[in-house]
């Protein structure tokens, strides 16, 4: 056994591994590599002579220097000492510091230098251990493990083994068919429906990221560890390892274990208060079985993400008239509106969240790519002719000032850094509503799985405002509305609309400065008893939920947003919605009207003929003119029929002897009632001639899918590559670019530089080192 030293007012840490009296800076990564030292010592039989830090190791990948691996491990002392092959390589990083995959693709190319079969990473709160397969370049990550050997099994072939079979993460369609395994243990033991089925295991699967979130506590999601907890509880002994924060003792075992995972969701409102598992025991134990040998908080986002979308796809197609937005569809709306980072987006109509996921996956990837471009332009200061000629001394210093930057830079990517892009765009930039509060969920897990972005998504009737969600607030909406229902015009806005009965309220009024005035008029909406339909201008034309939320997003759209829809093609074409299509055209540019194949929604259930519409909202100076052309024409027509209207309406004010009578009169209104439609038609023409602007139209006859769901030709990407020249030579899109970053580098320190939303120039160091 080994212990963790400290001296100097604990401003400096033995390391041991470089000798008995080496004291080091106790930085926040020297106490996180100290402890693992003594951890691998302790609980996994390792013993000092056998490893070393800082590691010297030839790096052809950076410069032409060379580079440390934190811990390294030998098989053997002798290995060591006759500097044999290691066999495990270590990278540590500071508690405050989130493990990017540009930190485990550092540790693999160290353990491929020398050859090691297995290489780790960690920060205390995290710790991954991969193979290495030594035969392949190291571009890829090895399979991961569920675990780091110990000191006898990395000698021990047969142990070694087994514990490649161990806890692993999912790989491609494994997640996918085990949920299917999953519900179907539900549906032939408990009978409940698709649906009913999906909430069980939704609420097993968060049961079992609970516990793997909370490292403290003894991993007992197995069915052995459920079994003799459950015995202790019964017996009314703690159970071992579990903290009671909340649930009474009285309750059934499953059923306090499930509380403690509300408990720890309770802001993402997962689950209701009154929620609880509905299935039998025994199904509940075999799910578990089937689950414990997977880590579900490893598996990567892209694995699991697909896998749960697919899920949802077999799960609810058509149980719920929930007829999801095919994948290829999702991705050519998104990239036809290129979101960018700092704009914020919103789907009024969620559903399964595919749209906000995948704007959310679409500029995380733009962030990605701008960081690995930062460190690019690092390397290239750094890494220049006068690097090459220094001593090796001095080459490592260099490298340490590059990692010190790198590290940095990776915070960009922290979750937990509130400081960083990839939170603000988590936090403050995707949002979305979904009216039934299955699918509201629903859309919460699903952005979980996919790597967050969840926080923005509310139950919440999509044509009335919630938190973060109002007027003239995005930048981009993508959504597909329900079709073909309409809103019932009796409806009204009651006391379960109130804003300031919602749980976080408080935190609301603290993030939008005119929040309080949207919450007093929905109390006044309340107390009027006001019609849902009477608040939106089209509610006089139709009440069908797709017109009325084609208002709603041109409404939430900022000036010079823009927003695609997926809509029935009977929208734009059949006559009787003649007056809607021009109030949207009077509000709102259309760029680019998309026919798509029937057959991409009869795959999701569907049976309506598709169009894909793409608008922008006019922008001030559009509205001006769109105001001022009608002004005019208005006018000019008026000017040029009074002649004509002037007499007859003259006549109809006649009264006693001189008046018409009353065949006279109506023909008179006859008569004035086909002048006034000449004169409409003729300003409505008019006012397109002056405002006149291009709009392509395109029709796919293959779109990626088929009727039966399967994979065929995609022209879709084809007509991006012919839209996005074509939109940015006429500046469509209108970017607000107040939280997208460059950075300076400022005494061997990131300091990120951004223009605010008041488009002042602010320098800031937003990492903790």
């Amino acid at each position: 056994m080994i212990e963790v030293k400290y001296k100097d007012n604990n401003s400096k840490i033995l390391a041991p591994l470089n000798g008995e009296d080496s004291w080091l800076e106790a930085t926040p990564e020297e106490v996180v590599r100290q402890n693992f030292i003594a951890h691998l010592v302790n609980e996994l039989g390792y013993s000092l002579t056998q490893m070393a830090q800082e590691l010297k190791v030839t790096n052809s990948q950076r410069g032409t220097g060379r580079a440390s691996a934190d811990i390294v491990v030998w098989e053997t002392q002798e290995d060591k000492n006759e500097n044999n092959l290691a066999a495990i390589v270590i990278e540590c990083k500071s508690d405050n510091v989130t493990i990017q995959p540009a930190d485990y693709y550092q540790g693999l190319n160290y353990a491929t230098w020398v050859s090691a079969d297995f290489f780790v990473t960690h920060n205390s709160k995290e710790t991954r251990c991969f193979q290495v397969f030594k035969e392949k370049i190291p571009k890829n990550l090895g399979k991961e493990l569920s675990r780091i050997p110990s000191a006898e099994e990395l000698l021990d072939d047969k142990k070694k083994e087994k514990l490649f079979q161990d806890e692993k993460v999912f790989e491609k369609d494994e997640f996918a068919k085990l949920l299917h395994q999953c519900h179907n243990v539900i549906r032939n033991n408990d009978k409940l429906s698709p649906e009913a089925a999906f909430d069980e295991i939704s609420k097993i699967l968060f049961m079992k990221i609970r516990y793997e979130r909370n490292p403290d506590e003894e991993n007992v999601f197995t069915k052995e560890q459920f079994i003799k907890q459950e015995k202790h509880y019964e017996k009314n002994i703690k159970p071992v390892n579990i903290k009671r924060n909340g649930p009474k003792d009285d309750i059934p075992y499953l059923d306090y274990w499930f509380e403690l995972t509300k408990a720890e969701f309770a802001k993402d409102a997962l689950f209701s208060e009154n929620d609880r598992i509905r299935i039998r025991r025994e199904s509940f134990l075999s799910i578990v079985q089937k689950l414990q040998v997977y880590n579900l908080s490893k598996t990567s986002d892209d694995v699991k993400g697909i896998a749960f979308e697919k899920f949802l796809g077999t799960t609810f197609r058509g149980e719920l008239g929930q007829f999801f937005t095919p994948r290829t569809i999702v991705e050519f709306m998104t990239d036809i509106l290129d979101p960018q980072e700092g704009e914020r987006i919103c789907d009024p109509c969620s559903g399964s969240g595919g749209f906000l996921i995948n704007a959310f996956e679409y500029v995380r990837e733009g962030i990605i790519q701008d960081i690995e471009k930062q460190k690019e332009k690092i390397k290239e200061k750094y890494f220049d002719e006068k690097y090459i000629k220094a001593s090796d001394n001095q080459k490592e210093k260099t490298d340490a000032i590059v990692d010190k930057l790198f590290k940095q830079l990776n915070e960009e990517l922290n979750l937990d850094n509130n400081q960083s892009r990839l939170y603000h765009l988590s936090h403050k930039c995707i949002f979305g509503t979904d009216a039934n509060p299955r699918m509201a969920r629903v859309s919460k897990m699903n952005m979980i799985m996919h790597g967050d972005g969840h926080g923005g998504v509310h139950h919440n009737d999509g044509l009335l405002n919630v938190n973060g969600i109002f007027e003239e607030r995005f930048d981009v909406i993508l959504t597909n509305p329900p079709f073909g229902a309409r809103v019932d015009k009796e409806l009204k806005i009651t006391a379960e609309d109130s804003l300031k009965n919602k749980p976080h309220f408080a935190d609301w009024l603290k993030d939008y400065d005119d929040y309080i005035k949207i919450a007093n008029q929905r109390e006044k909406d309340i107390k009027d008893k006001k019609k849902i339909v009477d608040k939106f201008d089209v509610g006089k034309i139709s009440t069908l939920t797709e017109i009325m939320f084609m208002e709603r997003c041109i409404r939430l759209l900022r000036k010079g947003g823009r927003m695609a829809v997926v809509l029935p093609e009977g929208v734009l074409n059949t006559s009787n919605l003649q007056k809607a299509r021009d109030y949207f055209e009077g509000r709102a540019k259309l760029v680019l009207i998309t026919s798509i194949p029937q057959d991409v929604f009869i795959a999701s259930g569907a049976t309506v003929k598709p169009s894909l519409v793409f608008m922008k909202r006019f922008t001030e100076k559009e509205e001006q003119e769109w105001e001022e052309i009608n002004k005019d024409v208005q006018s000019e027509i008026n000017t040029k029929y009074a002649e004509q209207i002037d007499p007859i309406k003259a006549k109809l004010k006649l009264r006693g002897k001189i008046a018409p009578s009353a065949e006279e009169k109506k023909k008179l209104r006859a008569d004035l009632k086909a002048l006034k439609s000449q004169i409409d038609a003729e300003i409505k023409a008019m006012v397109k001639e002056r405002f006149n602007y291009q709009i392509p139209l395109a029709e796919i006859e293959k779109a990626g899918i088929d009727s039966k769901g399967a994979r065929i030709h995609n022209q879709l990407p084809e007509l991006t590559e012919e839209f996005t020249p074509y939109r940015k030579s006429l500046n469509l899109w209108i970017a607000d670019n107040a939280h997208t970053a460059d950075y300076e580098i400022n005494n061997n320190n990131i300091v990120r530089v951004r223009i605010d939303e008041e488009g002042n120039k602010v320098k800031e160091i937003f990492y903790n080192d």
